[in-house]
């Protein structure tokens, strides 16, 4: 394993996993599992995106949030609770928050294109702006490699908790994942900045695990368990991989959802955007997160109720203020 000296969080080969040898497959579980009980980051190479992807998917992205916001507007709909389609600037703040991010998003979410399997899922249908007709292509495409990378990240941690090696795979078969394209709007005006208010206030992701490509700008910070924030950069051939809530409740806290946030840029920066495509992997809204049996004992009594994902998500989002 190597250590990233850029940002601080342990940097991994995805093909050591999904094509080494035994020696090979084992030191990366348990580097993976480490780095997730000690900061709950990763950097990983070989994740299956590709720089041209990358490149068409983040200029797809700018080309619909320079629209004017009365045309991205017409992409809001208020009843899918900001999970499908747009979502406007301020509309979102963390959990313990009540001033909204400094951010505007788009969602995307699960395709199921087999009617055979058209009862995995009762999703909304995704929406896709007439303005920028490539849109469908490439953040569909990103969503499926990235929901592959996801399943091979989900084997190496079942593996590490001493589970069957596809012991997600049903539960995140056609899940309720997200790809969320992020736009960290400039700030031409500092002295109307609500008090408090930055790109994106302390918090820690709701899903299982959450698959970052690299940002356009710095800003991410991960909060340490020493308290120390700590600056995080992928490099290009890498995404950060972290743990979600939904994980850190099932592992009971044994896998560790870290506290994390976009800072507001430096005052020569205010002026311009950052951009940031998150993919949020959530199973199906019936798995079960009541704490594993194997991660509950004396030095760690449980530590959660038990609930679904589904009713965990729904929870959520009416603390984050995406759903009334």
């Amino acid at each position: 394993m190597e250590t990233n000296l850029l940002n601080e969080i342990p940097s991994l080969d995805l093909a050591n996993f999904t094509e080494g040898n035994d020696t090979e497959r084992k030191q990366f579980i348990q580097d993976l599992g480490n780095a997730f009980q000690e900061i709950g980051f990763v950097a990983i190479k070989n994740h299956g995106l590709d720089d041209q992807l990358r490149h068409q998917l983040y200029a797809t992205i700018q080309a619909f949030f320079a629209l004017p916001d009365e045309v991205k507007q017409k992409y809001e709909l208020a009843n899918l609770a900001g999970q499908r389609g747009y979502t406007g600037k301020g509309k979102e703040h963390a959990k313990d928050s009540n001033v909204g991010d400094l951010k505007e998003f788009y969602h995307i979410g699960q395709e199921i294109t087999d009617p055979k399997e058209a009862d995995f899922g009762k999703y909304p249908d995704n929406i896709f702006p007439d303005e920028i007709p490539t849109m469908r292509q490439h953040t569909l495409e990103a969503f499926r490699i990235l929901e592959n990378t996801g399943k091979n990240i989900l084997r190496a941690i079942a593996l590490f908790l001493g589970l069957e090696e596809n012991y997600f795979e049903s539960k995140v078969h056609h899940g309720n994942s997200i790809l969320r394209p992020i736009h960290y709007f400039p700030i031409t005006n500092p002295d109307a900045v609500p008090e408090g208010a930055v790109r994106a206030a302390a918090h820690g992701d709701i899903n299982l695990i959450t698959l970052l490509m690299g940002a356009s700008a710095e800003g991410l910070e991960v909060l340490r368990r020493d308290g120390k924030w700590i600056a995080i950069t992928a490099l290009p051939e890498q995404i950060i991989v972290n743990v979600g809530d939904m994980l850190d409740r099932l592992t009971n806290h044994y896998l560790k959802s870290t506290i994390h946030r976009v800072v507001n840029p430096a005052k020569e920066k205010m002026n311009t955007s950052r951009y940031s495509i998150p993919f949020f992997m959530h199973p199906r809204a019936e798995m079960d997160l009541s704490c594993l049996e194997n991660c509950v004992d004396s030095q760690n009594p449980k530590r959660y109720e038990d609930i679904t994902a589904g009713d965990f998500l729904e929870q959520r989002l009416a603390e984050i203020g995406l759903k009334k």
